[in-house]
């Protein structure tokens, strides 16, 4: 009976554990702050501004992820930045992502319909990107923010973040295959740089991953 009882014990202490991991990611502003700091970090006025939440809220989702121990922080003179706390909380994330899409109706459906509407339903992988890459017939564009650019992209790619799109996306060659890349799956500024792109006559396609999968995969990356 006494080992019983302590197998039992043993169980009720891992499978409380793991709850409480679980709790820090039920909130979707929570999972949406894990998707930017795949990025690379960033301070809580950022993440804020990003996540559409005031800084408190913001600092308070922060807070909940960092007790889960899935956010780590340093400080820079006045400033706090958060990282994710190793590259397992991305594998994390990358999997409950993928199980999401395959396993919820509602999320493959606005997925689906959010591109239909921008024409951009067709994608290619990472593994047949780097096929393309040794191609003088493409255009590599990376349309996250400028600062994420810096931290870390894809060789070959060129920064074109959205506040340069009319002075850049329009006057890259017309006869080239633009590829256009951003923070993920659920990233919007790929899609809307492809139909923009499209709209305008270029051969244009979006990246199904992002930059963290790329990091992910071991595969090079330029700073």
């Amino acid at each position: 009976m006494q080992i019983s009882m302590e197998k039992r014990k043993f169980k009720e202490s891992v499978y409380s554990g793991i709850s409480q991991l679980t709790k820090a990611l039920s909130n979707p502003h929570r999972l949406e702050i894990i998707d930017l700091l795949a990025q690379g970090e960033k301070t809580v006025e950022v993440i804020a501004e990003e996540i559409g939440q005031s800084v408190a809220n913001a600092s308070q989702h922060l807070q909940v992820l960092k007790q889960a121990r899935l956010v780590s922080t340093r400080r820079q003179g006045h400033y706090i930045f958060y990282n994710l706390a190793n590259p397992d909380v991305f594998s994390a994330w990358q999997s409950l992502r993928s199980l999401s899409i395959r396993q919820i109706p509602d999320v493959k459906q606005v997925l689906n319909d959010f591109r239909h509407e921008r024409n951009s339903l067709e994608a290619i992988s990472i593994d047949e990107l780097t096929e393309k890459l040794a191609s003088d017939d493409l255009i590599l564009v990376d349309v996250r923010p400028a600062e994420e650019y810096r931290m870390g992209h894809i060789p070959q790619a060129i920064s074109v973040p959205v506040d340069q799109w009319d002075v850049q996306l329009d006057t890259l060659p017309l006869h080239k295959e633009v590829i256009a890349y951003c923070r993920g799956p659920f990233c919007v500024f790929a899609d809307e740089a492809v139909a923009r792109l499209r709209g305008k006559g270029y051969r244009a396609i979006r990246l199904e991953e992002g930059f963290p999968d790329w990091k992910g995969r071991g595969l090079p990356i330029a700073c």
